[in-house]
Parts: C-alpha cells; sequence; structure tokens
C-alpha cells in the first residue's frame, strides 16, 4: 500500500511538471535581420548629406558640415513591430536616434522633402535623454526623460547601447541595456519606414567627421511577444481621457471621464454648476466659458468630491488668447473668501497676453508656475501655442516635496511646509491665512478665471500607500 502511495506521489509529480513546462514555454522568436553586415540593401538615405558606410560589420554614419539631419531609411514599411539593434557614440556632442513609422513629405523645405515622425532618442549630451521620443519634424519632445529621471544614466557614451522598441497597436516603448525607458501611447502613424538618423551639425566645423555606430539591426513582425514593463513608469497617453490596462494595475485613475461631471461639485455647493455659459462636459472636455475675465464671477471653481495628500496628477488644458485659469491643490475650502477658492495653485495664463505674466515677483504668476510664490523655469520650446493642447502635472510625495512639469519637463520643486516654503507664503498674497498650503489633505481644483479653458484627461495616483 505504501509502495502504491508513493508511486502515485511521483506520476502526479511528473503531470504536475509537464502541465507547468507547457504553460511556460514560449515559441522560439523569429527574428529578421534588417542589415546584412556587409551592405546597405534594403536602405536608401532620406534628406541630408551625412555619411552612411558600411565597415566591419557596422552601419557607420559620419556627419558633414552645412546638411540638415540625415537619415538612411528601410525600403520596406513596417506596422506591429519588435526591433533591437546596438548604437554607439563616441562623443558627447553627437545625437541621433532611431526613426518608428516614419514617414517622408517630399514637398517640404523648398521640395528637398523632411523626414517626419517617432523617433526614439539617442542623446549623449548632459541632458541624457537617451531612450526618450521625439516627434521629428513635426511635433517636437513626446516623451523627454525628465518624466523618467533615475534611469537617464543608462546609455553609455564609448560603448555598445542594446536598444530595445516595440511598436505594438498605439503604444511604443523603449529600452536601453535592459532598462525600460519610455512608454506613450499615441494616435497616429500605423505603420511607416524605420530610419536611423545622423543629427544636423550646421556650420561647426569641430563636429565634422564624428561617428555614430549600428550593428546587429533585427526586427519581428509577427506572433510578437512584448517584454514585461515594470511597474511606476509615467505613460504620455494621447487617447483623450484613457487609462492603459498598465496604468490601471498601476494605481491610476480617470478623474474626469470626458462624459460626464460624475466626482465634481461646485465650490460652493454641493451640486455641480449647470448655469448658462458655466461648466459644462462637452467633446470629451470639462470646459468653462469665459465671463469677460471675472475671478469665480460667472459660477466659481469646480473640485473633486474626494480629497487626496500625497498623489501623482496629469492634466492637460488649452487655452484662449489671453486666457488665465488654475489647477489648485490642497484645497480645504474653510478660508473666507469672496473669488477663487484658496489653494496652491498650477498657474494656467497666457503669458504673452495676460498683464498678471508680469505682475508678482521675478514671473512667480506665469505658465506652470506655484502662483504668487515660486516661478516656473520653462524652455519657450515646450509651451505649446494658444489652441494646442498642452499636459500639466503635479506630483506630491509622502515626504511633501512638490514638482511641476510642463510638457514632460520639471519647471520647479520645493518642500511643502518647509522654512523656505513658509518665508515664501510670509511675502505672498496667501499671509493672510494661517498654514497655508499645508493640509494634510484637500480637494482638486479647476478654476473660473473668467476666460476659456478646457481640461481633459485628467488623472490621478494616490502616492499616500507609498509611506
Amino acid at each position: 500500500m505504501k509502495k502504491s502511495y508513493i508511486l502515485c506521489l511521483t506520476a502526479l509529480s511528473l503531470i504536475s511538471v509537464g502541465v507547468s513546462y507547457a504553460q511556460t514555454k514560449k515559441p522560439v522568436a523569429k527574428w529578421t535581420n534588417l542589415f546584412n553586415g556587409k551592405n546597405l540593401n534594403g536602405w536608401k538615405q532620406m534628406t541630408g548629406s551625412a555619411g552612411y558606410t558600411v565597415e566591419n560589420g557596422m552601419i557607420v554614419g559620419t556627419t558633414v558640415v552645412k546638411s540638415p539631419n540625415s537619415f538612411l531609411a528601410t525600403d520596406k514599411e513596417y506596422g506591429d513591430f519588435i526591433m533591437e539593434l546596438d548604437i554607439k557614440v563616441d562623443d558627447t556632442t553627437s545625437n541621433s536616434g532611431v526613426q518608428t513609422r516614419s514617414h517622408f513629405d517630399d514637398r517640404a523645405n523648398n521640395n528637398a522633402g523632411k523626414v517626419y515622425g517617432r523617433q526614439v532618442e539617442v542623446d549623449p549630451s548632459s541632458r541624457r535623454w537617451s531612450g526618450g521620443i521625439y516627434d521629428e519634424g513635426r511635433r517636437d519632445w513626446l516623451y523627454p526623460m525628465e518624466l523618467h529621471a533615475s534611469v537617464k544614466p543608462t546609455f553609455k557614451v564609448g560603448q555598445w547601447n542594446h536598444y530595445r522598441i516595440e511598436c505594438i497597436g498605439n503604444s511604443i516603448k523603449s529600452w536601453i541595456n535592459g532598462t525600460a525607458m519610455a512608454y506613450m501611447v499615441d494616435t497616429v502613424d500605423s505603420k511607416g519606414f524605420i530610419a536611423l538618423q545622423v543629427h544636423g551639425i550646421g556650420n561647426n566645423e569641430s563636429e565634422a567627421g564624428k561617428k555614430i555606430y549600428f550593428k546587429n539591426i533585427r526586427i519581428q513582425t509577427t506572433d510578437l511577444h512584448p517584454a514585461l514593463f515594470p511597474a511606476g513608469i509615467y505613460v504620455v497617453d494621447y487617447v483623450s481621457n484613457h487609462l492603459t490596462d498598465y496604468e490601471k494595475k498601476n494605481g491610476w485613475k480617470l478623474l474626469f471621464d470626458g462624459k460626464t461631471n460624475t466626482g465634481w461639485r461646485s465650490a460652493t455647493s454641493n451640486e455641480f454648476p449647470t448655469k448658462p455659459n458655466g461648466w459644462v462636459v462637452r467633446d470629451g472636455m470639462m470646459t468653462i466659458k469665459g465671463s469677460a475675465g471675472g475671478e469665480a464671477a460667472n459660477v466659481g471653481d469646480i473640485v473633486t468630491r474626494d480629497q487626496y495628500s500625497a498623489f501623482d496628477l496629469s492634466f492637460e488644458f488649452r487655452m484662449s488668447t489671453g486666457a488665465n485659469s488654475g489647477v489648485k491643490y490642497f484645497v480645504t475650502l474653510n478660508e473666507d473668501t469672496k473669488g477663487s477658492a484658496i489653494g496652491l495653485e498650477y498657474q494656467i495664463l497666457d503669458d504673452k497676453v495676460h498683464p498678471d505674466a508680469k505682475l508678482g515677483r521675478n514671473g512667480d504668476r506665469t505658465l506652470a508656475s506655484l502662483y504668487d510664490l515660486i516661478p516656473s523655469k520653462k524652455p519657450e520650446r515646450f509651451v505649446r501655442p494658444i489652441g494646442a493642447w498642452n499636459t500639466g502635472r503635479i506630483i506630491v510625495y509622502p515626504n511633501n516635496h512638490v514638482e511641476h512639469y510642463l510638457n514632460g519637463v520639471k519647471v520647479l520643486e520645493y518642500e511643502r511646509g518647509s522654512k523656505e516654503f513658509k518665508d515664501l507664503v510670509a511675502i505672498s498674497k496667501y499671509v493672510i491665512w494661517k498654514n497655508f498650503g499645508e493640509a494634510k489633505e484637500g480637494h482638486i481644483l479647476l478654476q473660473d478665471h473668467g476666460f476659456d479653458v478646457n481640461f481633459r484627461s485628467i488623472k490621478l495616483k494616490s502616492l499616500a500607500a507609498d509611506k
């Protein structure tokens, strides 16, 4: 009896092992080489006059003066794919990238043509944005590596760096040397060519002759198996009012569903203000209609019904000419005020037209500033024009460190409740409120300042559990 029992257990164990192996076994990836290591068959130069040669099994791009960006592109177009290649640059002044699902406009630049489309960046400079996503010839930066700053040192100058790029559906992800770098979801370009860039150097002769090396270029286009993307990485999502499954698993929630005012109410009552020419939910946007620039003079601010402490908040906004508005946080609604409700404010402002941009101290009332306290430091290229969508982001960590971002770039940071913070409050309009900005939790607020402003893609991840 005992012997029979042991044999039975052994058989069950073998069956269990066999089932486990069958469940975890993955098919062998089918790779196709895009570069044969001998010549440039299957490739063509699209723009620029930089040199592309084959040396010792590598494609070598060489910079030249008086040339725009140069691109060596595949003859074929690709839709969904996984691509891997090795890239090396020897100098921190070099710049390159890998175009994905890209296109050529032969009429641009006085019929000289231009390449446009998403590029996974090769950036060995002190900025270190390698692995980020740039939209060549079209929208500029989409995923600056300020959004995932901890991995910026991953790219190594003077060494081979292994890139992995996944374009599956409407998402694009990048890895360098096995480290996940960037993740974005887009609404354009379901297919296009792949290209290797040599960045233009203008008339700078001292930069001529710099080389960028590419090798082991291969691709999969069928039976694709995405690599594991680790938790906690910010996703740039251009699909309005949308969360990826990855974001949902990482704790992100939409504060605005794009269809209703669920989750929001007036800052002065428990109802959502629906008076004519007030807040309107339409076309996937939360919109405040203009009312001659008066602060809370029409229907007033709206706030989230829930309150938040530590969080990561992301939102898109679009301004009309001369607009003034804001996104406030740690709004308690306890202050006695006749105008807009009081809270820490991410300023939304048309800096070029609205007079508030020239008031305050050192520009602390300009776009993306901590209003009346700390000015934002934003490169002009990261300010989208009036009528275009901008992305704001506010991170409040459990230790009260706070950061403001504009279109992927960090523009200010401070410590909530610190001596430096209190000193700024003491010389601001907020000095009349005791312990301003130091509440343990508060509402998120969208401001009615009398101008047309649109909001969408308002999403939040609580960080309170990370204490």
